[in-house]
């Protein structure tokens, strides 16, 4: 069975103390949740110490919102795979549609950074997905493909076992529309036909794909009730613990 994950990116919001806060209000709520599902949460870089501290020995996991490029080195600003680790993240989240979109992320860069990450012993959570234009003009199979084809098919099996999926239909976020549960599962199929295509139909049924789309409380056991969703990758309802709680309790039994 694949692992079912629910992910918090936190995106640009709250400070220490009301991260810490905020993990301490999750992992109170998490005590019935399934112990097959994993939760992940994704702060800002600055609160991954304390975070890490106040959640160690817990079933909740710290992952990163992005990392560096580059191993180490005159880059001011940036912040290392390396750093990421011994902070005592697990995860990171890369080439999410934030960073393709407002920093110019190519899948170059994107690929450095899976490399990184997978060196540090993080697992990556790759991001893929198509814009409303694409999703409109019916290229948006194509822009996926070609977002992993760049970046994930130029792993081997082994290390592509090790990554986390993410989708992302941007077309569906903040716009006022919404990706049916329907949606979402033919993309979710067709992301692990191409996985199959490539690495095998065993490596393929083994990686976890997330649904990022406005995944919310009232849509979430719709969505996570299709065979190729394996979880979700929230944005704003990860901000609020209760939400973020019943989002991971919507997983069929």
């Amino acid at each position: 069975m694949r692992n079912r994950i629910v992910a918090g990116n936190w995106k640009m919001n709250t400070t220490i103390t009301d991260g810490v806060a905020l993990c301490k209000d999750v992992l109170n709520l998490s005590a019935n949740l399934p112990q097959n599902v994993t939760l992940v949460v994704a702060p800002p870089f600055t609160h991954i110490s304390e975070i890490s501290k106040a959640l160690e020995n817990t079933r909740i996991a710290v992952g990163t919102q992005n990392c560096a490029a580059w191993e180490k080195g005159a880059y001011t600003g940036e912040v290392s795979a390396a750093m990421i680790a011994a902070c005592g993240a697990k995860y990171v989240i890369i080439g999410h549609s934030e960073r393709r979109e407002y920093f110019n992320e190519s899948n170059e860069t994107l690929l450095a950074k899976v490399n990184l990450a997978l060196k540090h012993q993080l697992t990556p959570i790759f991001c893929c997905g198509e814009k409303l234009n694409e999703r409109d003009e019916n290229r948006h199979f194509n822009v996926v493909k070609e977002q992993i084809e760049e970046v994930l098919f130029r792993l081997n099996g082994e290390l592509m076992q090790r990554i986390v999926i993410a989708y992302e239909p941007v077309w569906a976020i903040g716009t006022g529309r919404t990706a049916t549960p329907e949606q979402a599962q033919e993309m979710h199929a067709h992301i692990r036909l191409l996985l199959s295509n490539h690495f095998g139909n065993s490596i393929s049924q083994s990686i976890s794909i997330l649904y990022g789309g406005s995944c919310k409380p009232d849509n979430a056991q719709d969505i996570f009730s299709k065979p190729d969703v394996d979880g979700g990758l929230i944005g704003g309802a990860s901000l609020v613990a209760n939400d973020f709680i019943a989002i991971a309790k919507s997983f069929p039994e």
